[in-house]
Order: structure tokens, then C-alpha cells, then sequence
């Protein structure tokens, strides 16, 4: 039984989620919000929350050594970028973590910070822990359905997709009429979706996937309303996800708004 949890909190709604769903379970909740990326708004679902910079591990393991928690989740997006940013203060234990890595990967970053809270007594959980009904299952979830073009796109980005998460580059590419028009890398999906409406105009194809052997514990794929807004100002055609592996935040609104813009929905 988890009666306490630590949640090291990224950027999004996802952070919200888990929280308000780990208090519906009786746990307290103790956030960690990075000020370069969480919103203040986790403030009104948890039951007490720290801040620090992005850089300060040494200031992390203080918090929960002195607040004794055992388990910790880690839910929403850090920016890999904000650690090559020359404004941010990068404290001496980061900076030995970082030096000591094979290479800069999100994974590798990641994953070396996963490992020290394990060491430390830390267990990391996975993060969809009590979010199962946020994963969809296989099929169309919007009320329109993908023409035979879209759905040729799909298994055509789907290969190339899986292939560039396999390198750990990014979780998400564009095509249209089986061009690749972006790569997602470490701008993130929004950006690579605003590159390739550049070249594809209306009807781009958004495939993101997980990683092959994806570790549910962080960098799980996440969409919601404001992916749904996004696709909507640029004309997308359709956004295809991973089945049981991708995160929907606020599901009834983001399908809602899926069908108002006219986007298809498509777990594969």
C-alpha cells in the first residue's frame, strides 16, 4: 500500500491528472514542480508542493530524504533542452551525472536520474500507475473515420516513427501522401507539427509512438485538448497514437474537440 508518493512534476495537464487521481485513492500527494516547466495550477490538487530549478538534483534529494518518501512517479514533460540552456543553473551533482553519461539522450538523462533514486531507496513507478482508463484501446475514437490516403500514411509514418524513437531522437513524425515532412527531435512535437505544416499545408498526418521496450515509468506519449488545438489551427487531417500506450488527458474533451475540428482520432 502507497500512503505517500512524491510526484516529480513536468510541464501539461499530466502532472494534474496523476495527482487528482492518486488523492481519489487516499495518497498523499508531495510535488516537486520544476519552475522552468510546471504550472502553478498543481498547486490546488496536491497536498503540499516544493519548487526548484531543472537543474537542481542535490535540492531534489534533499526534499525527499527530509519528506521520507519511498516512491516517486515522475509525469510530464522536461524539456531536454533546458539542460544545454547556458541560463540555467546546473548544480555540481547534475553537472556529475551529466558528465558521466555515454551520451545526452533523454533516455540516458532520464535514466541516470531514475537509477540515483533507486539507489537512494527511491522506487520510481510507473507513471500511468492509476491511469489505466486514459489509454485507449485499438480503433477510431472520433466519430469521423480515416479515408484510404490517411490510412496509408499511417502504416507509412508508423515504420519511419518507430525507427527514430528506437534512436531515441523524438516519439513523433509528420507525412502527408507518404512524405515525411518533420522529424520530431529535441523541440518537441508542437514545434515539429508547426515545421510540417509548413511544407504539407491542410491534411498532414501526426503519427507518435512509443519507444520499442517504452519504460512506462516516464516519457510516456501524452495528447490532450491543446494537441487537439493545435492540429485545428494548422488543418490537420489526423493524429495517430499507440494503443494502450498513450496517454489522452481530459479524453471527452480532446475527442470533442477532435470531431469540432474535424481530426481524426486513431489508436493503432
Amino acid at each position: 500500500m502507497i500512503g505517500k508518493i512524491g510526484l516529480i512534476a513536468g510541464n501539461g495537464r499530466f502532472p494534474i491528472i496523476f495527482a487528482q487521481s492518486a488523492r481519489k485513492k487516499g495518497i498523499e500527494v508531495v510535488a516537486i514542480g520544476i519552475n522552468e516547466e510546471t504550472s502553478k495550477e498543481l498547486e490546488k490538487f496536491v497536498n503540499k508542493i516544493y519548487w526548484l530549478g531543472v537543474g537542481e538534483l542535490e535540492k531534489l534529494l534533499k526534499i525527499l530524504r527530509e519528506e521520507n518518501i519511498r516512491s516517486v512517479v515522475m509525469a510530464g514533460q522536461v524539456r531536454h533542452k533546458l539542460l544545454f540552456d547556458k541560463d540555467i543553473k546546473i548544480d555540481q551533482k547534475m553537472q556529475f551525472l551529466l558528465g558521466n553519461l555515454r551520451n545526452k539522450k533523454t533516455d540516458s538523462i532520464i535514466g541516470a536520474v531514475a537509477r540515483l533514486l533507486e539507489f537512494k531507496g527511491i522506487k520510481v513507478l510507473s507513471s500511468i500507475i492509476f491511469l489505466s482508463d486514459c489509454l485507449p484501446k485499438k480503433g477510431v475514437l472520433t466519430k469521423l473515420l480515416p479515408d484510404e490516403r490517411v490510412l496509408k500514411d499511417i502504416e507509412f509514418g508508423r515504420k519511419i516513427a518507430k525507427a527514430i524513437a528506437g534512436l531515441d531522437i523524438g516519439q513523433s513524425v509528420v507525412v502527408k501522401d507518404k512524405v515525411v515532412l518533420a522529424v520530431e527531435s529535441i523541440e518537441g512535437t508542437d514545434e515539429a507539427i508547426r515545421r510540417a505544416a509548413k511544407y504539407g499545408r491542410e491534411g498532414i498526418v501526426v503519427i507518435k509512438v512509443t519507444k520499442p521496450g517504452q519504460d512506462m515509468r516516464f516519457d510516456v506519449p501524452v495528447v490532450g485538448p491543446d494537441t487537439i488545438r493545435l492540429l485545428q489551427e494548422v488543418k490537420a487531417g489526423c493524429l495517430a497514437i499507440e494503443a494502450r500506450k498513450t496517454l489522452i488527458i481530459d479524453k471527452p474533451e480532446t475527442l470533442r474537440l477532435a470531431d469540432e475540428a474535424g481530426v481524426v482520432i486513431v489508436a493503432v
